[in-house]
């Protein structure tokens, strides 16, 4: 049987290490068999964050990437959470934040960065309703926030 963890090796992805909170949160909730994951950003390996105005300074493509970026940044925090992303029962809900330039009507398509990831790790179970909504600014003028729920076994 493959595993989250085959997947991402075929893709030529690692996890990295989840990212500390920059503030007073913690970065999971685990409660009544549902992982809240607190919002991520588009952290690369080194611990820099991809920024900018997404139909200014960054591309449709470049933001899909990033989305892609922070959905794989989610999947580390879920792996700190449950210790094995296979308890992934189901994605249920994401909520896609694009720091965009007033004009931009494209969201769905970065935020697709993250949810083509999550069905490419997790199959099926990566399937999931969704927003995908613009923003005057992001923290850190990051270029894309995401945060998830999943329904978890045990």
């Amino acid at each position: 049987m493959t595993t989250p963890y085959d997947r991402l090796k075929e893709l030529g992805l690692e996890l990295p290490t989840a990212a500390t909170p920059m503030a007073n949160y913690v970065p999971f909730q685990l409660v009544n068999g549902f992982l809240y994951l607190s919002g991520q950003g588009p952290r690369d390996a080194e611990g820099k964050l991809a920024t900018g105005k997404v139909g200014a300074e960054v591309s449709v493509e470049q933001a899909y990437q990033h989305a892609q970026l922070t959905g794989l940044n989610l999947l580390a925090v879920a792996h700190l959470a449950l210790g094995d992303l296979a308890r992934i029962k189901h994605v249920v809900k994401v909520l896609g934040m694009v720091n965009a330039v007033p004009t931009f009507g494209d969201h769905p398509k970065v935020i697709n960065g993250c949810s083509d990831l999550f069905v490419n790790v997790l199959g099926d179970a990566g399937r999931h309703a969704r927003s995908a909504v613009g923003m005057g600014s992001l923290p850190g003028n990051i270029s894309v926030e995401i945060e998830a729920i999943m329904q978890v076994d045990g």
